[in-house]
């Protein structure tokens, strides 16, 4: 028995036709190619820009590109995120937005009820274009009959064709709407996990993080409105975004400390509870981020301290990490090496990573828009975001 498949999947795991920028009007070509440069040169850097971009150019492709039916937009949707990855191979969060996407149009696809094009199939039945042998008539020799047979039929065509044109017009504007709450939904992302800062924090605890975070920042900072308690930040060297953490989370209910990278494991001890920011959220619940959490979340885990990560949704990759160093990024090594030791320089390599892979077996709780989170109910949250569309996560870097 044929189990019925969907316009996506069919999408999926068909060839997708050859494409080019030719295909979009300009009010897609243009900004595609300026967001393609910005990503190759490193101008966009932080997570939710580079997500709310991607976004808003997905819904830019929605709406102004020319496609008559759910795989052609699909197809669409596929080359654009292909061509983001090229440019920033080892940027998650392209992928995982063009995943959601993707996601959205298969579920209002399965909620608006498309007629097939009539103009792809034959007319009028084969039992009416073919009579039985013996019995044929000319169309002529019907009289009144054939005439308001034939009109019958146009008239049919042309409803059909009207109501397809209705549907497509519904499922475009079905599209659009729930692309644009989505992307409202990624501007209140930080917004909604402070939201739950209270369930986590409480009085005079000593809570410590690294590295420079919004998300955990303006968790912290929700946190400090109606409780008091002490922040201990590492500062991250050689970049020092420790530094920066510090002065943003200076307010009368937090009593900010600043130590070196090396000092985590002594202070450890007295630590009740460690809060992180992530780059990524991988599919088995390891996490990307900064150097230095790697180290931090091994030594919490010796002490048996708590770890909360703060991650958005749409920081969930489908991907999984079968190689640690697959997605770091290897960064100029002048602030740990400088290049004017030059005797040095040429005698020794540095390699400088500007993310550290933290398997899931050292986080406890994973806090996103929704609330609390084992890493291991991760699988779940992956497939109601985004279900078979996580087919062009796992290919999409082997092209």
């Amino acid at each position: 028995m044929e189990t019925a498949t969907s316009p996506l999947q069919s999408a999926l795991q068909s060839t997708s036709p050859t494409l080019s920028f030719s295909s979009f009007s300009r009010d897609v070509t243009v900004p595609l190619e300026n967001f393609i440069v910005q990503l190759r040169r490193g101008q966009i850097t932080e997570a939710k820009d580079i997500a709310k971009r991607t976004a808003v150019l997905m819904r830019q492709v929605v709406a102004n590109s020319r496609w008559d039916d759910v795989l052609a937009l699909v197809n669409l949707l596929k080359f654009v995120g292909k061509k983001l990855v090229a440019a920033q191979p080892r940027e998650l969060l392209i992928v995982n937005i063009v995943c959601r996407i993707i996601h959205i149009v298969n579920e209002e696809t399965s909620s608006v009820e498309l007629i097939e094009d009539p103009s792809k199939k034959s007319a009028t039945p084969k039992s009416a274009t073919s009579p039985v042998k013996g019995t044929e008539t000319p169309m002529m020799g019907l009289g009144q009959s054939g005439a308001f047979m034939a009109q019958n039929l146009g008239e049919q065509l042309t409803s059909t064709l009207k109501k397809r044109t209705m549907d497509m017009f519904r499922l475009k504007s079905s599209i659009i709407q729930e692309i644009t709450e989505y992307i409202e939904e990624l501007e209140g992302t930080e917004d909604d996990i402070a939201d739950k800062a209270l369930e986590h924090i409480h009085s005079n605890e000593i809570i410590l993080t690294c590295g420079r975070s919004r998300t955990v920042e303006k968790f912290l900072r929700t946190a400090a409105r109606k409780r008091k308690f002490h922040v201990i930040v590492t500062e991250c060297a050689p970049m020092y975004d420790g530094h920066e953490q510090a002065k943003a989370l200076a307010c009368p209910n937090i009593e900010v400390v600043v130590i070196p990278d090396s000092a985590v494991f002594a202070i450890m001890s007295r630590v009740n509870k460690v809060i992180l920011g992530t780059r990524v959220v991988m599919a088995n619940g390891g996490l990307i981020a900064t150097s230095g959490t790697h180290m931090i979340a091994a030594a919490a885990r010796h002490h048996s301290t708590q770890v909360v990560v703060c991650a958005g949704q749409y920081k969930h990759s489908p991907s999984f990490p079968f190689d640690d160093d697959r997605f770091n990024t290897l960064v100029s090594p002048d602030a740990v090496l400088p290049y004017r030791e030059g005797d040095l320089v040429g005698a020794v390599d540095v390699a400088y990573p500007r993310y550290d892979y933290v398997p899931p077996e050292l986080v406890d709780v994973l806090v996103d828009n929704t609330g609390g989170h084992l890493p291991s109910y991760l699988y779940r949250l992956l497939q109601e975001n985004y279900d078979s569309a996580k087919d062009f996560a796992w290919t999409i870097h082997d092209q």
